[in-house]
This record gives C-alpha cells, structure tokens and sequence, in this order.
C-alpha cells in the first residue's frame, strides 16, 4: 500500500496539481467578470488571438491556445452562431481555413478588453509570492 505521506508529498509539491488548480480558480474569475458580455474567459482568449491584420489559418490558433483542431472547430460554433467569427477558406489555399473575426466580434472584443485590464490587474497585485513576470517566464519554460 501507498504511504498516505506519499499523497501528502505530491499534495504539496505536483506542479501539475498546482498550476491546474490555478488553473481553474482564474478561469472561473475570468467567466464571472466577462458574463455580463455572455462571453467565457476562453472565448475571449479566442477572440483576441484573431485579432490580427489578417485572418489567421486554424492551425497557428490552435497552436497558440494549446488545443487540436478538433476543439478549436468546436470552441468556434458559438462563436460563429453569434456573429462574432466567421470561418473561411483561403484564397490562395482552398486546403486551408482562415478565421475571420467580424465587426461585431471586434466591438465585443473592445468592451472586454477593460475587463480584462481590471480583472488581471487585480490578479498581478495579489500576487506577493512572484512577480507576475517571474510567474509569466516561468510557465513559459515549462510550455
């Protein structure tokens, strides 16, 4: 049988425990302060990864969000019901599928921007353990 100091053990130091359990608390903050624009703190890390001078390919937004096509297709229906993204074929590259984000999605896209300045803002100042560039730095070397 497994030691419960063992459980104790990995309670206390899993990183991937750690950073998931972060993970999820900043998510649902995020989702509580974007729904009054009926919008997930993931739609919204979709929205603002098109926002580019021109409409990305799916596969470096997939990338960029850490997620298979698979989700992202799924991630973009909403989004699309709503007006917000529209998915296209390239014109060079019938192959290929480029995500648009429209008028709409933009203006929605301005309105939680502030939200999300406030909410991160208040996120950076609890953090008293690290810096938030610290932080930032270091759950970029491990992705």
């Amino acid at each position: 049988m497994l030691p419960y100091a063992t459980t104790l053990l990995v309670r206390d130091h899993c990183l991937c425990l750690h950073v998931q359990r972060a993970a999820r608390v900043l998510a649902r903050r995020f989702d509580e302060a974007f729904r009054p624009l009926d919008l997930t703190n993931g739609q919204f890390s979709l929205l603002m990864s098109l926002n580019r001078p021109e409409p990305p390919p799916m596969g470096p937004v997939a990338d960029l969000l850490a997620m298979d096509r698979t989700t992202l297709t799924a991630a973009l229906k909403p989004l699309e019901r709503r007006g917000l993204v529209r998915v296209a074929t390239d014109q060079n590259d019938r192959r290929i599928r480029v995500l648009i984000l429209s008028a709409k999605g933009r203006e929605l896209l301005a309105r939680a921007v502030p939200i999300w300045q406030s909410t991160h803002a208040e996120l950076e100042r609890r953090l008293t353990a690290v810096t938030p560039d610290a932080l930032r730095a270091g759950l970029l070397a491990v992705s």
